[in-house]
């Protein structure tokens, strides 16, 4: 399926997304890491966003379906270049490309660069590279948010880092480690819909300051099979829905706008993502009243959808998160 790249946002949330995968294909502990490098070429100050993990390994022609938008935003920030590396465990060599997406000619966007031998070591992994014009602090605070969301999955047997570091004399030896190594138990089977929940309690015990975690919280989970699906690869999805009680030691006047509504958090495929209609539509069509809520209103706005609530207790706190997902991952 074609896919149209219409923001460096885009491209990087989509490079992470394809990294997730490769490391649910593997039946090894993955580690995928981020790395943001600042540097400057021709006196214009960049960022490379170095995007790897320990996976099964890329095809090139994965990357023959992304089609570059013909936009000046985009264009003044990507030159449209991506820098491949990937091996499988059973190459002899890491395999080195070029894929210029601005090149109109499939055939052409991919260029074989010296291959490194691996001398008989035995691993696999990719690492996927760009250098964009955009600021390092937006950049590191938008892909911040975005890992701290994924994590909140605690995917089986992935672990995550975002790294930050310089390319010049000064700073070419201090690497800052922004987000710690993180992730689920690695060899404890665990059901996803109870990661899913533990996840969330903890997302919200590091982002709500406000609201105790204890013992006025509400869970509620739920797990549906949509008719259609495979036995061996079917679709699942899961929801997880937390009350959250205010601690009386904190007063009301800390209570912010955005804490009186809920922001949906919406999974696919183990990644963030914007919420299907289909999804929208379950929620803004459940009978809220029936649990003594009346829903507002609903605002979608930058991939974030915020449900609003009519005359909400202002010591609660609503949390929803919803994770669509496949049990195998197509290959």
């Amino acid at each position: 399926m074609e896919i149209e790249i219409s923001s460096v946002k885009m491209l990087y949330k989509h490079l992470i997304f394809c990294a997730v995968q490769r490391c649910r294909m593997s039946d090894d502990l993955c580690r995928l890491s981020v790395k943001l490098t600042s540097f400057s070429r021709f006196a214009l100050p960049l960022v490379r966003i170095s995007v790897s993990d320990t996976g099964v390994g890329s095809k090139p022609e994965d990357y023959q379906y992304l089609k570059y938008r013909n936009d000046p935003t985009l264009a003044n920030q990507w030159d449209g270049m991506i820098s491949l590396a990937t091996t499988s465990i059973s190459d002899s060599e890491i395999y080195n490309l070029n894929v210029n997406l601005k090149d109109s000619n499939s055939a052409g966007r991919l260029t074989k660069l010296p291959s490194t031998a691996k001398n008989g070591a035995k691993f696999s992994g990719t690492e996927v590279s760009i250098s964009i014009s955009k600021s390092l602090d937006d950049l590191l605070a938008e892909i911040t948010c975005f890992l701290q969301k994924t994590i909140l999955l605690k995917i089986p047997k992935v672990v995550m880092e975002l790294l930050v570091c310089g390319d010049d004399p000064l700073s070419s030896q201090i690497e800052s480690r922004i987000l710690a190594i993180e992730g689920s138990s690695a060899y404890s089977p665990v059901e996803s819909i109870e990661c899913l929940k533990v996840g969330l309690k903890d997302y919200i015990r590091k982002h709500q300051t406000c609201f105790s975690i204890g013992e006025n919280l509400k869970v509620g989970t739920g797990v549906a099979n949509p008719s259609g699906s495979s036995q061996g690869n079917s679709q699942v999805v899961e929801a997880v829905v937390i009350i959250n009680e205010m601690s009386e030691l904190v007063p009301s006047s800390s209570i912010r706008e955005q804490d009186m509504k809920t922001e949906i958090l919406y999974f696919k495929d183990f990644v963030p993502c914007s919420i299907a209609q289909s999804s929208l539509d379950a929620l803004t069509s459940i009978n809220w009243k029936s649990y003594g809520l009346a829903l507002q209103s609903v605002a979608d706005h930058d991939d974030s959808v915020m449900l609003e609530w009519e005359n909400l207790p202002p010591d609660f706190q609503i949390h929803i998160a919803i994770h669509c997902y496949h049990r195998q991952y197509p290959s």
